[in-house]
């Protein structure tokens, strides 16, 4: 027995024997508590300031009850550690450690509490809005210059073109200049354009041509926010927050289509032209006031020929294993999913006919979708989120090969539903491609991803069309998921394991390590000369840089 543990025996033995008064708190004024029989006193170092400093014992309740617990064991002759307060640990005992952070996702208050996002969120907003005002304006009012259905038709569908032509190549000019100088620029610029259009007895030709113009800003606008959300959303308050984006989106479409159809019958289409610029001009002022000012993700002086840069950001979405993957499964699903809202005024034909018919086969998907931003952007751990894109993945084309049955509308809006609510794998798709794509790529990454989005909305629809007016349009929608199946297999048979994707998030964290200043982003830089030398190592070239790959 070591000597303090004898002392403590001893004075265990005492305090049963002869019981001692409690000297209690200085603010108690010498009143004493009784003290039980079976719990010692600990001695302690007493302040030389305090009234009871001529005491020799002092009693605490934790205290008290330490002290009972190491009496118990010398009672039972079992050996037992006494320790002064203050002491480290023993050998024996392991040191206290921070809790992990539990696998939970982020709640809306932690994505909204973002002063930044919550200025982008609204400027995104009121774009949305706009945007879907001036496409049903421009629509009403070319029919009614024109009575030309295809004129109509072309106004409507001219902003999806420069995404088609050109998204990519456009979308690196985002890299070029500081995200938040772009979103500016470019909302000025639309505002100016959109603006121009609401004056009367503008000819057709040069009213085509504006929104031309004045879609060629949306996509390095839209690459720019891509780029920005990642910048100030963290960890999972990213994914949750483009959940919240993706159902904003959608209420927006809905509300914008109806609102801007109600504003141009009741007032003027030129009038809903002008509110899509006030929009415009408002979601400028948002970001200007709203977020601060970064430098741009690539130097001036590293600059090279616009399509060399588009290339380089094609090397480096595709020559990734983790985000090529991903852009497989993203190209697979989506050129799935539109092909029964590109076809459903055929399909709700073919079912009974009814305009109700087709506006419910598109919406059951998109309230799927909706359904599902919640549930797995919200409620789900983003652990299980990572294990359930493999899945999802599956089930939105296995679905709709049901179709091929020629089932009945219910049961072909329940499955448009699942299949909506299973095309929601995009929401951790996105948040892993974030994760592993370097800051100095990110415009053009999502350009790259959102141009060929784009191009295969509009390929699938046409090309299923096509086939649609030889074959029934259920047996198109059901062999068009069929093959959309056997394409999404063939994606996830590459899917990487989860060492390597956790291998390559924490390499992309090392090579960004963004600086929280407006200063010269060296940090940016490391990433893309990081990525010129792996792109370089997997095609067999040789570069000049002398930071380390990547991979």
């Amino acid at each position: 027995m070591t000597p303090g543990s004898r002392r403590l025996a001893t004075l265990a033995y005492r305090r049963r024997v002869f019981p001692q008064p409690h000297f209690g708190h200085p603010r108690s004024h010498g009143t004493s508590l009784p003290v039980r029989l079976d719990r010692a006193v600990r001695p302690t170092n007493i302040s030389p300031n305090r009234a009871d400093s001529t005491s020799t014992f002092r009693c605490t309740h934790s205290q008290s009850v330490a002290t009972d617990r190491r009496i118990s064991g010398l009672l039972s002759k079992k050996p037992h550690p006494v320790e002064a307060a203050g002491d480290p640990p023993s050998d024996g005992e392991e040191p206290a450690t921070e809790q992990p952070v539990p696998d939970r996702p982020a709640t809306y208050r932690e994505v909204f509490s973002v002063k930044e996002y919550r200025a982008v969120f609204a400027a995104s907003a009121l774009s949305w809005i706009g945007d879907y005002f001036a496409k049903v304006a421009i629509a009403v009012l070319i029919f009614q210059d024109t009575q030309k259905v295809s004129l109509s038709a072309a106004g409507f569908a001219i902003s999806y073109l420069p995404w088609i032509l050109g998204g990519p190549v456009l979308a690196a000019l985002a890299e070029r200049y500081s995200y938040r100088k772009v979103m500016i620029t470019c909302d000025v610029l639309r505002m100016c354009l959109v603006a121009t259009l609401a004056i009367p007895g503008v000819p057709l030709p040069v009213l085509l041509g504006l929104l031309l113009l004045a879609s060629l800003l949306a996509p390095p606008a839209q690459s720019a926010r891509s780029a920005l959300i990642p910048l100030i959303l963290k960890g999972d308050r990213y994914v949750v927050g483009i959940s919240i984006q993706a159902t904003v989106a959608q209420a927006a479409q809905v509300a914008g289509y109806a609102a801007g159809g109600a504003f141009s019958a009741l007032v003027t289409p030129r009038a809903a032209l002008l509110v899509d610029a006030l929009t415009f001009g408002l979601s400028a002022v948002l970001i200007a006031v709203g977020v601060r000012s970064r430098p741009s993700a690539m130097k001036p002086e590293h600059r090279s020929h616009l399509l060399r840069e588009t290339g380089e950001g094609f090397r480096v979405v595709f020559g990734d294993p983790v985000m090529r993957s991903i852009a497989f499964v993203v190209f697979a699903a989506v050129a799935v999913v539109i092909v029964p809202q590109g076809l459903a005024a055929a399909w709700a034909n073919d079912l009974g006919g009814g305009a109700w018919r087709a506006g419910l086969l598109m919406a059951s998907i998109s309230l799927g979708y909706l359904i599902g931003t919640v549930v797995i952007g919200r409620m789900t751990p983003p652990r299980l989120r990572l294990r359930l894109i493999r899945p999802l993945a599956v089930i939105t084309p296995t679905v709709l090969i049901v179709a091929v049955f020629q089932p009945p509308f219910p049961v072909v809006i329940a499955i448009c539903a699942v299949a909506g609510f299973a095309n929601s794998v995009i929401m951790p798709l996105n948040g892993l491609f974030v994760q592993v794509l370097p800051n100095a790529y990110r415009a053009r990454a999502f350009g790259i991803m959102q141009g060929g989005m784009q191009t295969l909305f509009a390929v699938a629809v046409l090309t299923s069309g096509v086939i649609a007016d030889r074959v029934s349009v259920p047996v198109v929608v059901g062999a068009w998921s069929a093959a959309g199946l056997l394409l999404t297999l063939l994606a996830i048979s590459s899917w990487p394991s989860q060492r390597v994707i956790d291998d390559e998030i924490a390499k992309v964290k090392a090579s960004n390590a963004e600086p929280e200043d407006d200063g010269a982003p060296e940090a940016a830089q490391g990433a893309t000369n990081a990525h010129r030398q792996s792109t370089a190592a997997r095609s067999g070239q040789s570069s000049d840089d002398s930071a380390p790959a990547r991979l």
